[in-house]
């Protein structure tokens, strides 16, 4: 008798955190392909394929749904600026390396933009209801969040020597501030018909900019 082969029974059921991950995974994808207003709960039950009673135990709202994507694609940003930083050459002076840093991480900034625009338009996406609320678990392999990884290479440039300690105070919201500007300029705005090679001239230019303005 010839053997019938069967299909394993679609999976209805899932292990204690199995069905929170799920939803947010399904959720991270829903933003990387249309951005935060493409997170919605139900979308997300239906492609981790369980109905919205069971979404409601770990998710309870929209909102709550898009925190944690916003979390997790603020994590991806970090990532991408360490694996920037990764890349830097050792051995070199302090003040060299110092410099090297802070334009790795607006690098790491810039091209995960590019690449994940998306996530990135997700990550600082704050909806009115969601205005003044903590987003957790948002920091990359190190421990830190983009933020205070800019932070640390400003700290680096004032080891160095190269930055004076009076004009720390408040330097990662000017460096932020430009970098951020252009990013957005690239993804939304009338910078989006330029070319790669166009946008990573202008991009290191604007990172010269800041590590002149900053010093």
């Amino acid at each position: 008798m010839p053997s019938v082969k069967t299909r394993a029974p679609k999976r209805n059921t899932y292990r204690h955190g199995d069905l929170r991950q799920a939803l947010l995974a399904a959720g991270v994808e829903l933003a990387r392909n249309g951005g935060p207003d493409a997170v919605v709960l139900r979308e997300a039950t239906r492609r981790a394929g369980v109905v919205p009673n069971a979404a409601y135990r770990h998710y309870a709202s929209r909102d709550q749904l898009l925190q944690a994507v916003r979390s997790a694609a603020m994590a991806a940003l970090a990532v991408a600026i360490e694996a920037e930083l990764a890349g830097l050459r050792r051995g070199r002076k302090p003040a060299d390396f110092a410099r090297a840093s802070l334009r790795a991480v607006g690098t790491g900034y810039l091209r995960f933009a590019q690449a994940e625009p998306g996530l990135f338009r997700t990550a600082f996406s704050v909806p009115d209801a969601l205005q003044g609320a903590p987003v957790p678990e948002k920091s990359g392999n190190s421990g830190l969040n983009p933020f205070q990884l800019l932070g640390a290479a400003l700290d680096r440039l004032v080891d160095a020597g190269v930055l004076p300690p009076q004009r720390r105070l408040g330097a990662e919201y000017l460096a932020w501030s430009a970098v951020h500007g252009f990013a957005m300029l690239v993804i939304d705005g009338p910078l989006r018909s330029l070319s790669p090679a166009q946008i990573e001239v202008i991009g290191q230019r604007v990172l010269d900019m800041v590590e002149k303005g900053i010093e």
